[in-house]
């Protein structure tokens, strides 16, 4: 078997690379110092050079201006912008498009797919339900009316609610289906509220009131949110293992010009083994999350649903990322928590990485359950 990446894909993480190459971890101010939002916006600039690079349109089809790319070549453009922080709606917004592709009508798909790969449209989701521990799908309800549909119900911690054109949202109709509205902040009902992440990124709490979404906005295709749940849980995890790659690098750095007792710290037994022990974590991260998009991209079958999969995947995501940054503020002393070293906002978007889409221990919960409805062996 082959297990290389295709010139395809290698090229889109060239790409990236270069696009990231100028991107500063510490270009906005810090969390630790900041009482709200780091920044009013995220980066408007680097998403104009992730349009003219062609990388918010991996995912779209030559007829959308897209290169028809899968989930593996996302994660790994994804996997760059996190080792810079890179403060971009990538994931929510390509994850959002190739739903639409995969399951939108043709008009929707005309009028937002092409626009959304150029950067001129922006959309997000909301995957975290009322609490950011319940299901998303069951804290928005959708009725019907006529031929259409009204929602109401709230979404927390929506990521860049406040910069997308778009939201699409899940929600529960009453005959115990989930549908996918795509929802405009500036139609009647809508409301938001300010909600801060640990990293000081600007969240938002969406309050729908008897909104009623165009025909048009409205997917209702059975499947489709399972599946845009499960690209975005698998685009977290390339997220937390592109962090914890740069703060390891960082960690081994540093352990290497540190000096005690006349000699690297890095020499020593007890820090060369913590070191080991988070290098196991990531490449146990790296093929989990390999696994879990080569399901989605390929569709393939396996002894469980491809859910499994990006369950296995987001636990080793959550606890790997969270033992990663711990070890590395152990070992870098002082200088973990120093405001003016960037390891400190690592350590604030691991855990919010940790938590996003569900901490390990709800994906182990829904990994028990599929294990209990497709017993192996």
């Amino acid at each position: 078997m082959d297990f290389t990446f295709t010139e395809e894909q290698q090229a889109a993480a060239e790409a990236a690379r270069g696009v990231f190459a100028g991107v500063a971890p510490d270009a906005v101010p810090s969390p630790a110092l900041t009482p709200g939002a780091v920044a009013d916006t995220f980066d408007r600039p680097l998403w104009s050079r992730l349009a003219d690079a062609d990388l918010l349109s991996l995912l779209l089809a030559d007829e959308y201006g897209g290169a028809g790319l899968d989930a593996v070549a996302l994660c790994l453009v994804l996997r760059e912008s996190a080792k810079v922080l890179a403060r971009v709606p990538l994931l929510e917004s390509s994850a959002a498009t190739a739903a639409v592709q995969a399951y939108g009508a043709p008009e929707l798909k005309a009028e937002l797919l092409a626009r959304a790969g150029r950067g001129e449209v922006v959309l997000t989701v909301a995957a975290h339900g009322r609490t950011g521990h319940d299901p998303a799908e069951l804290a928005v309800t959708a009725r019907r009316d006529g031929s259409g549909w009204v929602l109401d119900g709230v979404q927390t911690a929506v990521p860049w609610a406040y910069d997308a054109d778009l939201v699409v949202v899940p929600a529960r109709t009453d005959a115990d289906r989930t549908i996918l509205a795509l929802v405009r902040r500036d139609v009647e009902g809508v409301s938001l509220a300010e909600q801060f992440s640990t990293s000081g990124e600007r969240l938002g709490e969406l309050r729908l009131e008897s909104v009623r979404p165009a025909a048009r906005d409205v997917i209702d295709t059975e499947g489709a949110w399972e599946w845009l749940r499960e690209l975005l849980a698998t685009g977290t995890c390339a997220l937390a293992l592109g962090l914890g790659e740069r703060v390891l690098g960082m960690t081994s750095e540093y352990a290497s010009k540190r000096e005690q007792f006349g000699h690297p710290i890095a020499t020593f037994q007890a820090v060369a083994v913590q070191c080991a022990d988070r290098y196991i974590d990531l490449r146990a991260m790296e093929v989990a999350l390999w696994q879990a998009a080569w399901r989605i991209a390929s569709g393939a079958s396996g002894a469980l649903p491809a859910a499994g999969d990006v369950a296995v995947a987001k636990i080793w995501a959550s606890e790997g990322v969270r033992r990663i940054v711990q070890t590395a503020q152990h070992l870098h002393g002082g200088f973990g928590a120093d405001v003016d070293y960037p390891l400190h906002r690592y350590h604030a978007w691991a855990k919010h990485l940790e938590l996003a889409l569900g901490p390990a221990a709800a994906h182990e919960e829904a990994l028990g359950d599929l294990l209990a409805a497709h017993p192996l062996g």
